[in-house]
């Protein structure tokens, strides 16, 4: 039987579908939280976020005034017990767990952290989903470095072998494992759906993390400063944020109906539109019309991989799920978003811009 939906209904997200639906989302204060928080809200599902504070200042999640539309509880998904309870109040449908310790240098500063959050904190969120009576389906996100890098020149795929030299990517490899233990041990006889989705790299507008591209050139050309570029021919996958929170969304509905379709997941662009970062620089340059760069010379800081991209055959064929914004209208979309705020716009209207413009493109 031909599991390949048409072009079509791979594309679009269903707001008859989210309509009502109860979402329980981790992380939801987060950068990608957030933008998905949003997203879920004029879907019409009824959302509630658990995550810690914002750990930035400024940051989307006050910014947007995304808590208006949702219940937020502030806590840490390393309290089991606090989880549990809420999860259990919540009785939701689908589950989307983003809580992470999301950042490659931060993991060699605080291993012990990194594993902590990444490891054990998805194993308490399976756990609560395992304990459940309401939930069908379960979409826990990891990342595009869960994979052993080879430094290789071709695009890994989902039966790759997973690995990780640098704290954070460790963690994920491992949470990969986690996800596959608890739906191969408990869930898929449960009856819940349960999906990993491997996506990385991600821009967009509102994001003010540390160690990040893009915030970090904001931050540095808005106040006439030059960013400094330790790598600038590390080649990622790129994306803009709502290319993998679309993917996530149009998973979540898939296994609602075809639970058969649980596993592992990569989304970014299409191979040959990884990118370096000196590329995406001049792409951010030129869409904020300003910016001095020192460019380094790749041996600055810890250890990351060089050469990143995925394949992403998987979902095409299986999910309908194919990029739509190429990295330079990417790119152009963010350094507006930015530059629209600094001018005093209300970050909630620009999000709900770019996703009105995403969704009709």
């Amino acid at each position: 039987m031909d599991q390949r939906p048409s072009a079509l209904e791979g594309m679009e997200v269903s707001s008859a579908f989210w309509t009502g639906k109860r979402v329980f989302l981790t992380g939801n204060t987060g950068f990608k939280g957030s933008w998905l928080s949003l997203w879920l809200q004029q879907l019409g599902a009824e959302v509630t976020g658990y995550a810690l504070a914002p750990s930035t200042t400024p940051n989307l999640f006050e910014s947007a005034q995304v808590a208006d539309g949702m219940v937020s509880h502030i806590a840490d998904i390393g309290d089991y017990s606090k989880l549990v309870g809420a999860l259990r109040n919540a009785r939701p449908d689908i589950v989307f767990h983003l809580a992470a310790q999301p950042l490659v240098r931060e993991s060699y500063r605080n291993p012990l952290g990194t594993f902590s959050i990444n490891v054990m904190g998805t194993a308490h969120v399976l756990e609560a989903i395992r304990q459940s009576t309401s939930v069908r389906v379960a979409v826990m996100i990891t990342t595009d470095k869960v994979y052993r890098n080879n430094e290789w020149f071709w695009p890994y795929r989902e039966e790759d072998v997973l690995g990780g030299h640098d704290p954070y990517s460790a963690s994920k490899a491992a949470s990969e494992v986690v996800i596959t233990s608890y739906r191969d041990a408990f869930l898929t006889v449960q009856g819940i759906a349960v999906a990993s989705a491997r996506a990385g790299n991600v821009i967009g507008g509102g994001d003010w993390s540390e160690d990040r591209l893009i915030p970090d050139a904001v931050r540095a050309w808005s106040t006439q400063q030059t960013l400094p570029i330790r790598r600038p021919d590390a080649i990622r996958p790129w994306q803009h944020v709502l290319e993998p929170l679309s993917a996530y969304l149009r998973l979540a509905e898939r296994l609602w109906n075809e639970p058969k379709l649980a596993g592992a997941y990569n989304f970014g662009p299409h191979t040959h539109e990884a990118a370096t970062v000196r590329q995406v620089v001049t792409y951010a340059q030129t869409a904020y019309g300003a910016g001095e760069v020192a460019w380094g010379e790749g041996t600055d800081g810890p250890h990351e991989a060089g050469w990143l991209a995925l394949e992403i055959a998987k979902a095409r064929n299986l999910l309908g799920v194919e990029p739509r914004w190429d990295l330079a209208h990417a790119v152009s979309r963010t350094m507006h978003w930015y530059r629209r705020q600094n001018e005093g716009e209300a970050a909630r209207r620009l999000c709900e811009d770019d996703l009105a413009a995403y969704t009709t493109a």
